[in-house]
């Protein structure tokens, strides 16, 4: 008999040379029905894994996300087994799980079409009902070669050729198709319980423009049928509520050939981008931060002192101005280093808040663009917090505070991510081990649950990312806290200590909005372009009958305007049933119908977005409904 300590801590006792499926058949009959992979000493492995004396073994089902990506890897497999089946001459590349599904790369001369598609989708199913097992087969690095040169399959031969020589290879076989692959995988294709083919797409080899184009098909796949209807039920809600569409249809921003990456924000989109910025602005002064700007473009030895031309140089835009290089800002924080060095400074001064809407501009790939969401122009929403080590815990917590005054006042839910020192950083080990001690502290004093996401810091210092949770339960990455111990230093910022001697301060680094312009295609998309009263750029729309009621539309719009409402009149001579259809599409929160009886009674006739129609009321009444609203910026 060999010991197996479990996830729990206990020990189980089980005959030598079990392996992990008779591990959990021992401890439940239900277990090893939904067993999926195993995690043995912290690597996942197949349920056939042999175990030894002492392993520390956790059992995955369906339930832990880790054991998912190994389900939709295995779909990956079954997925390239059936387009070998349909289409002899295929060549395989690659076929990696992802995000909630999975893709495959081919080389076929013909792209694939979504009938072949459903084709493709037909013969998986085949094969998971035939429940072929995924056996592993270790192999030599020759006879891989050999094998998958006798089955032309020249893009797994290039893989295999570009491993480290002390890399074992290993093969992975359900019934007549070989892969080349690490594993683990799922003990049999019938362990594949939902999934869906969602579309092609082109996708060079090894993602360089210089190789050939692949197909690339992806798919999804979840551990049963309500998971992925459910999916399939939110990808179609996306299409619906895609910020670029509703963009367009709301006027609210443009992109024009002539600046790719750079929207153009038309009158209604400056209204919500400003109304969004008195918002930030609101609460910043409230919370005690200063407001200051700094120039977009500052000289090449700023960006060397500040480490960005060493580490962020090749997202940055140059130019030469008096024969000296020069950039254009990817991010503010180096100017505000300036404005600190700008006067003296003593202890009695912090914490400093100081908070900026600076324009930062980042030379993103053309195949990365995606509206609002990915752009190179943006406005940063930036602060920096100056303080004395004892400050840390105290500043960072009235950041989040505030981060979650401003997510809550849209309805987002969200998770907090924080991420560690990167490979590419600068700084000693004791600073960045006092500085990610420290951000622990503040959130675990706050009893705020956290994610560790090893590796991922900014190069200068750790920091805590926000993601939030939209309405259809989609995550966006958006405030960020970072704390930094290495700007200081660089730009060597000191103040008098209590003692009357120079020391550094420390600075926080944080964004609420993030890019401003990312926030607000999250907002129509969570939102789907039905803004909540306080951000909607037009908050009423008046609909006269006829021309002959325009007077008394005229007379109603400047009481709605002296109150701060933002109202627009559809003058148009179009009926009616048109306008109101129209103000509708146009997702404005209220409608006023005005006509004869309305002119007569000195009344309105109202529509709501929330009710519908609303029937007869003075328009007081509605002024005090949206005045209320405003001020309590009700969602």
């Amino acid at each position: 008999m060999i010991n197996i300590r479990l996830k729990d801590g206990s020990i189980k006792k089980v005959e030598e040379g079990s392996n992990i499926y008779e591990l959990a058949n021992s401890i439940s009959r239900n277990l090893a029905k939904s067993a999926i992979v195993g995690e043995v000493n912290g690597t996942l492995v197949g349920l056939d894994y042999k175990l030894n004396d002492n392993d520390e073994v956790n059992i995955l089902t369906s339930d832990d996300e880790r054991a998912m990506e190994v389900i939709r890897h295995s779909t990956s497999h079954v997925m390239a087994q059936a387009v070998k089946r349909l289409y002899k001459d295929v060549k395989l590349a690659i076929g990696p799980s992802i995000d909630n599904g999975f893709y495959y790369d081919f080389d076929i001369e013909k792209p694939f079409s979504v009938e072949e598609l459903q084709k493709i989708e037909k013969e998986m199913n085949k094969i998971i009902q035939e429940n072929l097992s995924f056996d592993k087969i270790d192999i030599s690095r020759e006879e891989a070669i050999k094998l998958m040169e006798d089955k032309g399959e020249s893009y797994k031969v290039e893989l295999i050729k570009d491993l480290p020589e002390d890399v074992k290879i290993s093969l992975y076989k359900q019934g007549d198709f070989i892969d080349l692959c690490r594993g683990p995988h799922i003990p049999s294709t019938k362990y594949i319980k939902a999934f869906k083919l969602t579309g092609v797409a082109g996708a060079y080899w090894r993602g360089n423009d210089k190789n050939k184009m692949l197909q690339r098909i992806y798919g999804v796949g979840f551990a049963n049928k309500t998971l992925l209807e459910t999916h399939l039920h939110n990808l179609e809600e996306a299409k619906k509520r895609d910020h670029r569409k509703l963009g367009k249809e709301l006027k609210l921003f443009t992109f024009t050939e002539e600046g790719p990456g750079f929207p153009f924000f038309l009158p209604k989109g400056v209204i919500l981008k400003n109304t969004l910025i008195e918002f930030w602005r609101e609460l910043h002064q409230k919370a005690g931060y200063v407001e200051i700007e700094t120039p977009i473009m500052l000289n090449k030895r700023l960006w060397e002192t500040s480490g960005h031309w060493y580490h962020y140089k090749e997202n940055m835009y140059t130019s030469t101005i008096d024969e000296e290089e020069f950039a254009l800002k990817p991010m503010n924080c180096p100017g505000g280093m300036l404005v600190y060095k700008s006067e003296s400074h003593s202890y009695r001064d912090f914490p400093m808040r100081v908070g900026e809407l600076g324009r930062v501009h980042r030379h993103e790939l053309s195949g990365a663009l995606h509206g609002l969401m990915r752009v190179r122009a943006f406005t940063q929403d930036d602060a920096h917090i100056f303080m004395l080590p004892d400050q840390i815990k105290s500043e960072i917590k009235g950041v989040v505070d505030l981060i979650d005054k401003v997510y809550s006042s849209f309805g987002f839910k969200y998770s907090l991510e924080l991420s560690t020192r990167p490979e590419d950083s600068m700084g000693s080990d004791e600073e960045w081990e006092l500085a990610e001690n420290s951000l622990k502290a503040a959130l675990d004093e706050l009893n705020l649950d956290y994610k560790i996401n090893e590796g991922d810091g900014a190069f200068y210092g750790p920091k805590i990312d926000f993601h939030l949770e939209d309405s259809i339960g989609r995550t966006w990455q958006c405030g960020t806290i970072q704390l930094d111990f290495q700007l200081p230093q660089r730009f060597e910022l000191d103040y008098i200590g209590s003692d009357g001697e120079k020391h550094r301060p420390i600075v926080i680094h944080r964004v609420i909005f993030g890019s401003i312009e990312r926030f607000i295609g999250i907002l129509i998309e969570h939102f789907a372009g039905k803004f909540p009263t306080w951000i909607s750029p037009v908050q009423v729309k008046i609909l006269p009958i006829s021309e002959k009621f325009s007077d008394y539309a005229e007379s109603v719009k400047a009481q709605l305007v002296s109150k701060g409402i933002r109202s627009e009149i559809d003058g148009r001579d179009e009926k009616i049933g048109y306008k109101i259809r129209e103000a509708r599409n146009e997702r404005v929160p209220y409608m006023i119908v005005v006509g004869e009886k309305e002119q007569s009674n000195n009344e309105i006739s109202l529509r709501s977005r929330k009710n519908g129609e609303e029937g007869s009321l003075k328009l007081q009444e509605l002024i005090d409904r949206i005045v209320v609203e405003i001020k309590n910026k009700e969602i």
